[in-house]
């Protein structure tokens, strides 16, 4: 790699992290290239000329979003036996990112899902991809273990997903709204006590 190429790479790189903080504290929807500019110290047309476009940057910042959450939530769990010791360590990694405050680990999925609701176009779309993505992982991981009669027969995958998402919700909006310390605790708890429900006989300790 020539010279001036490890320059650009890593000018772009510190764009994209500028960016990817910016996105955590203040929303993706807030993203600039002139306020990137401003903090990374690059000119405006500089940082266009690598970042390509305002969407070309969201859309830059969410695949990185999705890399770092693939690497600390996604691929250790991968590690654990198929099933739901997988889907465990899955929720369990989840949980313990949701519930640190700091703002790097801040949901640009859950905060995006509010923010765009009720809006169309590219940045919704690319958002709702992603969350339908996860939870396509969740269910697949939810149906290796009803075929290893480790969760009942008669699971239904799609709520078993929408009550993991629930609780997942309930614990940002506790732990970065009310700052209550003991919101990881009650999620584990409830966690657990859902699982517990859905338990197969064969696989009850």
């Amino acid at each position: 790699m020539d010279t001036l190429t490890a320059k650009s790479e890593a000018t772009y790189a510190a764009i994209l992290e500028a960016a990817l903080d910016m996105a955590a504290t203040e929303g993706i929807g807030r993203l600039s290239l002139g306020e990137l500019a401003k903090r990374t110290g690059i000119s405006k047309s500089g940082v266009f000329s690598r970042v390509g476009s305002l969407e070309a940057l969201q859309a830059a910042v969410l695949d990185e979003y999705d890399r770092q959450f693939a690497a600390e939530i996604f691929l250790p769990a991968l590690q654990q036996p198929k099933g739901l010791p997988r889907l465990i360590a899955q929720v369990n990694a989840w949980s313990r990112r949701a519930a640190d405050e700091g703002l790097r680990n801040s949901c640009l999925y859950s905060a995006g899902a509010f923010e765009f609701d009720d809006q169309q176009g590219p940045l919704r779309d690319r958002l709702q991809q992603g969350a339908v993505a996860w939870r396509a992982s969740l269910r697949k991981t939810i149906l290796q273990a009803v075929e290893l009669g480790q969760l009942r027969p008669d699971t239904d995958p799609g709520q078993l997903v929408y009550e993991i998402y629930a609780l997942i919700v309930g614990l940002i909006h506790d732990t970065r709204f009310l700052h209550d310390d003991q919101a990881l605790r009650h999620m584990q708890r409830a966690f657990s006590r859902l699982i517990s429900t859905y338990k197969s006989f064969n696989d009850m300790e």
